[in-house]
């Protein structure tokens, strides 16, 4: 019988950690992009880390193989669907409703629609994408007041934007801008962009000294720095 389950980052993905009484051995296993590892219930996290660690580069290869042939399908924007929110999944809710609104509601993201409204699919495109941009305006706005004190600046606004082909930037006037799309990621990730872009007030470049800056607010910052370049090109809606 399963007992527990946790999840171990590695370098790019989460793996979850399945202890069971059933196992003397432990076992690695990355199935429809997913990965896991199955292990006797008394194994330590440590011996688990270690054997993630150790499994990296096989664990990536599969990951990668397996999204170069799974490109994701397109969003249909139906009941059931799902939508992710910080790194956690929630199923699409579908209503009829004279009133446009997006909100999660017992860990489903609920949409209200009109019957009368046509073409449904663009509709709901437009409206979840109204509801993440504002979270993800607020939620940054949250993170970059917190972080600021730590990386000991003063950031002159925050802004949201669509980029393409990037995640954030810092003007030299202390502008930052994020992707809006970064709110879909894992909160871990959504913190390292932050302090990245922080950490660009006092080091305006990607030198050492940059790096080092990220590093004493983020000591895992590189963990986060892979997850965003296996993962990146997903995060839509």
């Amino acid at each position: 019988m399963i007992q527990t389950a946790e999840f171990i980052h590695g370098k790019g993905f989460d793996a979850e950690v399945i202890r069971t009484d059933r196992r003397k051995t432990a076992t690695v296993k990355v199935v429809e992009g997913k990965v896991s590892v199955v292990v006797p219930r008394r194994t330590s996290t440590d011996k688990v880390q270690a054997l993630v660690s150790r499994k990296t580069r096989w664990i990536r290869e599969k990951l990668l193989l397996y999204r170069k042939h799974q490109p994701p399908k397109p969003k249909e924007y139906v009941s059931g669907e799902c939508f992710t929110y910080l790194g956690r999944n929630y199923r699409l809710k579908v209503e009829s409703g004279t009133a446009k609104s997006v909100k999660l509601q017992g860990g489903r993201l609920v949409v209200q629609v009109s019957p009368s409204v046509r073409k449904r699919d663009r509709y709901l495109h437009g409206a979840l994408t109204e509801w993440y941009r504002e979270h993800a305006l607020q939620k940054l706005q949250q993170k970059v007041q917190r972080y600021a004190k730590v990386v000991r600046v003063s950031p002159s606004s925050v802004g949201i934007k669509t980029f393409s082909g990037r995640w954030g930037s810092c003007s030299t006037k202390g502008n930052l801008a994020f992707n809006w799309k970064a709110i879909i990621a894992p909160n871990r990730i959504v913190d390292y962009l932050v302090v990245h872009e922080l950490c660009h007030l006092h080091h305006h470049n990607h030198s050492p000294e940059f790096w080092k800056c990220v590093e004493r607010v983020l000591p895992d910052y590189a963990e986060s720095k892979e997850w965003l370049k296996v993962n990146g090109r997903w995060l839509d809606v």
